[in-house]
């Protein structure tokens, strides 16, 4: 029934198995992959023809975990999985981009890549997976695909890398970078580092590339047992050379023009003004579609020729100068900590926040659940660019973008136990020419500054790009959106002053090689530290103490057997307290208590009523209480907090023994008592009749004379 077709391969120490012919036979691709126990379904769908008119490549990628994949069943209300979570979207940005590039020209297709996790061993993570299973289902679909790509994820531990690290290894590893390419070159990095030096960096990727040829090899040998026939591609127009030499001949100069100003905006003009030029050159429907895309050829070549010939860039600069900076901080005056940053024409206001533990994320994740003290949000409303578009939850762009550079400051925040308080951090950008995730980095590290979170060092990122052709190459710092989109590379690079802790490359050009990755490192450094040097200017260090609108923290510890009582039944006894004092107070199961106020007085006032009630009562120590049982033979005093003790009537009053209870206190009176000891039950023994209770001054205890009166002993 079925025609299976296996390859195996032992891959850093597991077993790789990439297998086709039993599930999902009616897409044009399919593979199970499996490492160790993980196996993600990988299937690869094209369209048979392009839509009319289609202008670009319709390529989306979803990748998906079901939960019964780990064993569990999804929380909330439906119990079935609903929108992807930002693991599942950041993972399909990964697969998306190295494959995006080789993809044949001209190919408009529409194109669906699935990768659905089905089984999670909680060691080895499905990314890397679900990407070699998507590169094989391309590769067997018969979809004009010039592939196939490997990746491999790299760790570094006590100095050596590690090629594909197990979670339970991801604690320990100082790098955790993820390299796709072809067995030509690099396609795709992503990373978060403890300030590695470049050469580790780049030591990294090289390491990666070479670990993951075997792969490209097995799913060749796979794609030559049971790849389909390969499609054919449609013939480019019969009048495509025409257009082509008109379309150079009439619009050239005006393209030359448009790229020789300077600013976003005028540039833009001129350009709209080009493509109204080229409607009219070409009315007829079919020409003009041709048209338009030989237009953007045609920019290409212009922009390329310029920087690689005369080394002149669209905005005048040569290839190592960053665009000027002006940063700020403290520009929201209740706000915990902010900072404007701007270079260029690109602008990002950044906004901290800081929170207690109730302002965690919780994560329901297939490895289980966890919570993250520390979240960047990244928005990129349309005004940034000039432009009116729909406002909404944030696309994948801004969850990527946001991730980068939440990977680029995570390295430098202080340990949790030292700086117990949840982070946030918001991104607005508010202007984008180019480079605003990494104007988000600068803007995210100065405005926690500005908090008071003591980082371990400022921390800046940029963005470098590549034009490479046939006659050399040109490796570009601080790229303008232009140039990102007219070039080869988007290579954004973060760090300090001591190393580099992100990492992200997109190439959209085959590979590239590893002296083109060297010479780009040494000018992001280059660039980082003269970014950081700007940014020094505006501040160099964390405030010292949090921002006066933050909440105070503090953190003491209490007997794990007393959590309970602190707690009360229900809660009570801690909703009580909260409400009462206006703090926000987080209890561990450890016996660790955070109490949280903007008000000190508030929080000092929180700390001793905690105190007061998991405090041992001693004998002679006078507290203060409240009456809050009247009996026959005495009263029960609460004090320290929920301590209660019996006052018994012979020692309620220093006068003669009271006839009832009543005629000396009543529920509710606030009384001051003496811990006399206790009896054989535990229970407290208190007295009143030895403390003033005026001044709190103790009396003492009583005895009578010969004659029976009452005297001070």
């Amino acid at each position: 029934m079925f025609d299976i077709y296996r390859k195996e391969l032992m891959w850093g120490g597991r077993k790789l198995v990439l297998e086709t012919g039993k599930i999902a036979r009616q897409a044009d691709g399919a593979v199970l992959a499996s490492y160790g126990e993980t196996s993600v379904l990988c299937t690869a769908v094209a369209m048979k023809q392009a839509k009319p008119g289609q202008d670009f490549f319709p390529l989306t990628v979803n990748y998906q975990e079901k939960s019964f994949a780990a064993g569990k069943i999804p929380g909330g209300f439906f119990k079935r999985e609903g929108r992807p979570s930002e693991k599942e979207v950041l993972t399909s940005r990964l697969i998306d981009r190295p494959i995006r590039p080789l993809f044949a020209p001209g190919f408009l297709n529409e194109t669906q890549v699935v990768c659905t996790v089905l089984s999670h061993d909680l060691e080895n993570d499905p990314d890397i997976v679900a990407m070699i299973g998507a590169s094989a289902a391309l590769t067997l679909s018969g979809i004009p695909f010039m592939g196939p790509i490997g990746g491999a994820r790299v760790g570094f531990i006590d100095g050596q890398y590690v090629l594909n690290p197990r979670l339970s290894q991801m604690s320990k590893t100082a790098l955790d970078l993820v390299v796709a390419g072809t067995s030509e070159g690099v396609l795709m990095v992503e990373s978060e580092a403890k300030e590695l030096s470049e050469s580790t960096m780049l030591g990294a990727v090289m390491f990666g590339h070479e670990a993951f040829q075997p792969v490209i090899q097995a799913i060749i040998e796979l794609a030559e047992a049971a790849a389909k026939d390969p499609w054919e591609m449609p013939a480019p127009p019969a009048d495509y050379d025409a257009i082509k030499a008109r379309l150079k001949d009439e619009l050239a100069n005006d393209i030359a023009a448009a790229y020789a100003e300077v600013s976003k905006q005028a540039r833009s003009d001129k350009l709209e003004a080009a493509k109204a030029r080229m409607a009219e050159l070409f009315p007829e429907e079919e020409k003009r579609a041709v048209a338009a895309k030989l237009f953007k050829d045609l920019e290409k070549d212009i922009v390329r020729g310029a920087i690689v010939k005369e080394g002149r860039r669209i905005d005048g600069r040569d290839t190592r100068t960053v665009r000027p900076i002006l940063a700020e901080v403290g520009v929201l005056a209740r706000a915990h900590g902010s900072a404007l940053f701007t270079r260029g024409e690109t602008q990002a206001l950044v906004v901290a926040t800081l929170g207690t533990g109730e302002d965690e994320q919780i994560i329901d994740a297939l490895e289980g659940e966890y919570r993250s003290h520390f979240m960047l949000h990244y928005n990129f409303p349309p005004y940034s660019t000039g432009e009116a578009g729909r406002m909404g939850s944030p696309g994948r762009r801004e969850i990527g973008h946001g991730k980068l550079a939440w990977r680029a400051v995570h390295p430098l925040l202080p340990p949790k136990e030292s700086f117990p308080y949840t982070i946030r951090v918001v991104s607005e950008i508010t202007e984008s020419n180019g480079s605003s995730s990494m104007a988000t980095v600068c803007g995210a590290s100065l405005a926690l500054m500005d908090a008071g979170v003591p980082l371990k060092r400022p921390v800046a990122g940029i963005a470098m790009g590549l034009i490479k052709e046939e006659s050399g190459f040109a490796v570009l710092s601080d790229i303008l959106g232009d140039e990102d989109h007219l070039g080869d590379m988007d290579f954004k690079v973060a760090g300090t002053a001591e190393g580099v802790t992100a990492l992200q490359m997109d190439i959209k050009i085959t590979s590239i090689t590893e002296e083109i990755m060297r010479i780009a490192l040494e000018q992001a450094r280059e660039g980082r530290m003269h970014i950081l040097g700007e940014m020094a200017k505006a501040l160099s260090t964390s405030r010292e103490g949090v921002s006066a609108n933050a909440p105070r923290i503090t953190t003491f510890t209490i007997p794990k057997d007393k959590i309970r009582e602190v707690i009360g039944t229900g809660g009570k006894v801690i909703r009580e307290i909260t409400e009462q004092t206006g703090t926000k107070i987080d209890i561990e199961d450890d016996g660790t208590i955070k109490v949280a106020a903007v008000d000190s007085a508030a929080a000092q006032r929180a700390i001793d009523w905690i105190k007061g009630i998991v405090a041992e009562p001693e004998v002679g120590v006078i507290y203060n209480g409240k009456v809050v049982k009247v009996v026959d033979f005495g009263a029960f005093v609460n004090f320290l907090g929920s301590r209660d003790g019996l006052v018994h009537i012979s020692e309620l009053s220093r006068e003669s023994r009271p006839a009832k209870v009543a005629d000396v206190v009543k529920v509710g009176d606030l009384v001051k008592v003496k811990v006399l000891g206790f009896d054989d039950r535990g229970k407290v023994k208190l007295s009143m009749k030895q403390v003033d209770q005026i001044t709190g001054e103790d009396l003492g205890p009583v005895k009578r004379d010969r004659e029976g009166a009452q005297a001070a002993q």
